[in-house]
């Protein structure tokens, strides 16, 4: 679903702090270090995780998965397109 390296690269594009996404997730600052400390896929309980991904994306953060279309392949995140 979303990598840690996903997680600290969206939180940098945004130019937000573990603190901040943590208020706006509904998750705890400690859970947030926690699936950023760890490799790989992020594991946790679905209920965390959907708070998590929706946080980011109302934040305007795209994750790209593995299958998803991309010139380069492989996972990633980018910034959404405003609204035209």
């Amino acid at each position: 679903m979303i990598t840690a390296a996903q997680l600290r690269a969206a939180r940098a594009m945004l130019r937000m702090d573990q603190r901040t996404l943590a208020e706006l997730s509904g998750l705890s600052l400690p859970t947030i270090q926690r699936m950023e400390a760890s490799e790989g896929v992020i594991r946790g309980n679905v209920d965390s995780l959907m708070k998590l991904v929706g946080a980011l994306d109302a934040s305007g953060i795209e994750l790209i998965s593995d299958n998803a279309v991309s010139s380069s392949g492989g996972r990633g995140v980018r910034l959404k397109r405003p609204p035209a």
